[in-house]
């Protein structure tokens, strides 16, 4: 039987590169999205092109309920035996800017969908894996360098993802199930195009003088929740392109 799935935020860019990387290794996916439907219907249509199966599930990442109630769902809607294998935490949101331009709306909207919706989705999906599971949390490279101002809102949010993963490992570990969490780099997306008007200075912070792609996330994602990276748990990984070098 194949292994099951949950990506949040898996209708666009990094997300569905990691659900369709994911299917490519016979994983069966439930991707989550909160208005494209039409762009989640067509990872869904790609994933089954690959010979598995799939679902696209609405869940707002901001709402407590939503995140919490989504694995179970991913579960039902699959057909999976009331388990699941892998969860990808990486729907996010990015609030950027001065710190004197944020509000406390600001804050909260970072922390329910950076922080509460993937410790709430983390819960749920330890309570429903096996022996072998892999929770996979996305955070960024601004927790290993900030470049400039601007992004105190989003590296605190992301920042607390660090702890969060540790001490899952340590929790979940005898139960032979690890976390980590990835860091990507600048990565081109719809959101953050290589091309777009703030690509450059991204480009020159790193070592390797370009953007990532949604694929290079995904290749190390389908590692770390492979049979092979069994005694790998509580780590950090950067894909940043010597962003932290």
């Amino acid at each position: 039987m194949s292994r099951t799935a949950l990506v949040t935020g898996g209708s666009r860019g990094i997300g569905a590169a990691i659900a369709l990387r994911l299917a490519q290794e016979g994983v069966d996916v439930a991707i989550t999205y909160v208005r494209d439907e039409e762009a989640a219907q067509e990872v869904v249509r790609k994933i089954e092109a690959a010979g598995q199966r799939a679902v696209a599930l609405r869940a707002d990442a901001a709402d407590a309920e939503a995140a919490g109630s989504v694995v179970g769902r991913a579960v039902d809607a699959l057909g999976s035996p009331g388990s699941l294998d892998i969860l990808v935490n990486n729907a996010g949101v990015g609030v950027l800017g001065p710190i004197g331009t944020l509000s406390a709306d600001d804050v909260d909207r970072a922390l329910a969908v950076n922080v509460r919706a993937v410790f709430l989705a983390s819960q749920t999906a330890a309570a429903r894996m096996e022996r072998g599971g892999r929770i996979v949390s996305v955070g960024t490279c601004m927790t290993k360098y900030v470049p400039g101002p601007g992004g105190t809102l989003y590296a605190m949010s992301k920042a607390a993802l660090i702890g969060l993963t540790k001490a899952l490992a340590r929790e979940l570990g005898d139960r032979g199930i690890t976390a980590n969490l990835i860091h990507p780099g600048p990565i081109d997306t719809g959101m953050n195009p290589a091309d777009g008007p703030y690509a450059d200075p991204q480009k020159a912070s790193t070592a390797l003088g370009r953007f990532g792609t949604p694929d290079e996330v995904a290749s190390l994602v389908a590692y770390v929740t492979s049979d092979e990276a069994a005694y790998i748990t509580g780590a950090e990984l950067s894909v940043d392109g010597g962003h932290a070098a």
